[in-house]
């Protein structure tokens, strides 16, 4: 089954990362952040640390029952370099900035989980279909911060 699935298992793997590297990265930045302007943010990140962690953990539970494994953390690729944390702890824009290319970056992934899998396996295109539209909330939740902060 894995053999047949082996280009599913890899997108999935991918986006199993990704949500990992949000994880760490939420975690990072809604405790570096400084400032009375910072709250909001902080705590819209650290709400959405359980929901990015429940992503993965979906992610693993279905790599492992279409034959794969679920790879530990010397195997996962790392590379959200915007939201590594800022010099500026008080850059609160530079952060909700990042939160955007982050989730506009797992939106890709997840539509390509969605086309990979069309025709093929529809548990894991519909369990895609619904991470997106999760992810989609999220970068319209911080596209409105974005817009707030920045007038």
């Amino acid at each position: 089954m894995s053999e047949d699935n082996q280009d599913i298992i890899d997108e999935l793997t991918i986006a199993y990362g990704m949500e990992l590297e949000t994880v760490q990265n939420y975690i990072a930045a809604s405790t570096n952040l400084d400032g009375v302007r910072s709250d909001v943010i902080k705590k819209a990140l650290a709400a959405d640390i359980a929901e990015e962690l429940t992503h993965a953990q979906t992610l693993a539970a279905r790599i492992k029952t279409i034959g794969g494994t679920v790879p530990g953390s010397l195997a996962l690729h790392r590379g959200q370099k915007s939201l590594q944390p800022l010099p500026d702890t008080t850059d609160v824009v530079g952060v909700i900035k990042g939160v955007i290319e982050a989730e506009e970056g797992a939106i890709a992934q997840y539509n390509k989980i969605i086309q990979v899998s069309d025709g093929r396996d529809y548990v894991t295109q519909d369990m895609a279909i619904g991470l997106l539209a999760g992810e989609e909330e999220h970068r319209r939740e911080f596209i409105g911060f974005l817009k707030e902060y920045e007038n």
